[in-house]
């Protein structure tokens, strides 16, 4: 690591939040707009916004002046259209740069942005519809049809990307509609506690609990990409997390956007072949990914990874543990280090191995705490406890200025215990102050980088007419982390065969998500339950 990087110790210890909050041009109490934080500012210049490239060899480019101008047309098309700030706008597009117009023009209204992850099926689109009360949906031709099963759904504007590609009666033409709006639009001030993101995050009972991201975020999203991630002025920055999820949206959007970077956008899906071809094309000098991306580029071998003239200087790891022999692969064949980091979508990033931070590095640790986080572990009792110990990682609320969770929306739940917030992991404290996680309290399953509910899965599979009950957890996989396995069990007159198995996988991938459907199904004739009737899932995880 460069000698010129501040050491840890001594940043740490100095930190103050006014220092942050000085580097945004609005205030956060007398009020700010997200959207000029993230283009305004940067919009005198020719700089470099966005580097796209579509699924087919499409590329385009834009400028912070071009994106403010496409922002204030789309904030003036949803004021025709009768949004309000602090009225709820839904996005379900895939990572095109429409997905930034409408972004910055939700935030430049004063609106706030409610992501919809592209792989979702209906069940999951109407819940988070319906729960956060969106006045409108944005999406494209290929994930309209999802909507026709949504009941209530808010009107819908179709961004038609291709000429064949026609818009319904009753729908609004983005396109069409957006051309004939002013690219002038005064942008609304907003302060410290007004969301401009609802988003959702999987929990272990219930359904997917909305977290309204507040603008005194932005301090927490500058910390972690200049000291976490170590950007640079000069970095080619390309995070692949999907813009439908907190990590994509906070860092592959706003965050590069904020410090004044460009960002890469990839449509396609992952495969080994198109990420090196855009580590090249691209001259990357900076990715972030899960670590599913990093064990399949493994497991296609060092030849491959030799043969890429890559200008990567240091890679992000984000969403679940990074294997210790994954971050040895990445340094002996790309050359660079690769470094865990650890936030959940209530609090942002929390723990890291810092790029831009001086300290040692410890393949299997987490890290250290984000500046502006104390991070502690506590026992049964919610006692502190020293190195050495393992318990429940979790926040000082009265020692971080970056702490943001405002509680979930709707919901009586609570993560906080006096000062504390509870990320509900286990972890254990390093003598040096590090971090290690160790696994999950509840049943959370962590695959591929996504945070997944067993509840969500389970309400889906009991729709089926075949299923009596179920019951999913998380199985160990090489690749994935883990996997989504189901056991089921039938009703009278159903018998399980593999092709019952593949028809409520597919049932599972259609209704709620394609990235949550189970990949083993199992059935049982019973589940082990508690004597009050609660699915015991610590045995079945057991037995698997």
């Amino acid at each position: 690591m460069a000698s010129n990087v501040p050491d840890y110790s001594d940043f740490a210890e100095a930190f103050r939040l006014e220092e942050i909050t000085e580097l945004l041009t609005g205030d956060l109490e007398s009020g700010l707009n997200v959207c000029v934080e993230c283009c305004d500012r940067y919009a005198e210049s020719e700089r470099i916004a966005l580097y796209w490239e579509g699924a087919h060899g499409t590329s385009e480019t834009l400028t912070f002046a071009e994106l403010q101008a496409r922002a204030a047309r789309f904030a003036n098309l949803l004021t025709a259209q009768g949004v309000r700030p602090g009225d709820q706008v839904a996005c379900m597009l895939p990572r095109i740069p429409d997905l930034f117009t409408v972004a910055l023009g939700v935030w430049r209204a004063g609106a706030v942005y409610v992501p919809l992850f592209t792989a979702f099926g209906p069940k999951a689109i109407e819940y988070r519809l319906q729960r956060s009360a969106a006045r409108l949906v944005v999406t494209d031709a290929v994930n309209r049809p999802k909507l026709d099963e949504v009941a209530d759904a808010p009107p819908v504007m179709l961004v038609a990307r291709a000429a064949d590609e026609e818009v319904r009666a009753g729908d609004i033409d983005f396109r069409q509609a957006l051309a004939a709006q002013p690219s002038d639009f005064e942008p609304v001030m907003r302060t410290a506690e007004d969301p401009f993101i609802l988003t959702f995050t999987s929990g272990t009972v219930g359904s997917a609990k909305g977290v309204a991201v507040p603008v005194k975020s932005l301090p927490g999203f500058i910390v972690y990409m200049k000291y976490g991630v170590g950007l640079r002025p000069d970095d080619r920055y390309w995070n692949m997390a999907d813009p439908g999820w907190a990590y994509g949206l906070f860092y592959a959007v706003i965050g590069p956007l904020l410090m004044g970077n460009p960002t890469h956008f990839y449509e396609g899906g992952f495969t080994v072949d198109s990420t090196y071809q855009m580590l090249e094309k691209y001259r990357i000098t900076l990715a972030a990914s899960a670590p599913t991306a990093y064990r399949l580029m493994m497991a296609a071998g060092g030849e491959l990874a030799d043969a890429c003239n890559s200008s990567l200087r240091a890679v992000c790891s984000a969403g679940e543990p990074l294997n210790p022999e994954v971050f040895h692969w990445i340094e002996d064949h790309l050359g660079c280090p690769v470094f865990d980091h650890y936030g959940q979508t209530e609090t942002g990033m929390l723990v890291c191995n810092h790029h831009g931070l001086r300290h040692t590095v410890r393949p299997g640790s987490m890290g250290l705490p984000l500046p502006g986080f104390r991070m502690v572990v506590l026992n049964d009792d919610r006692q502190e406890i020293g190195p050495g110990e393992s318990g429940i990682l979790a926040v000082d609320t009265s020692q971080s200025p970056l702490y943001i969770f405002q509680g979930y929306r709707d919901q009586k739940e609570s993560l906080l215990e006096g000062p504390y917030y509870l990320t509900g992991d286990t972890a254990e404290l390093g003598a040096d102050g590090s971090v290690t996680f160790l696994g999950r309290s509840d049943d959370i399953i962590l695959s591929a980088g996504y945070r997944i509910g067993p509840f969500d899965v389970e309400s889906c599979l009991i729709e089926h007419p075949a299923v009596a009950e179920s019951a999913v957890i998380g199985a160990p996989d090489a690749e994935r982390g883990e996997i989504v396995v189901a056991y089921v069990v039938l009703r009278d007159g159903h018998n399980g065969s593999p092709e019952l198995a593949q028809e409520l996988q597919q049932f599972t991938r259609t209704r709620l998500s394609a990235h949550a459907y189970p990949r083993k199904v199992i059935f049982k004739d019973a589940l082990p339950k508690t004597p009050s009737g609660k699915i015991q899932r610590f045995v079945l995880r057991q037995q698997a």
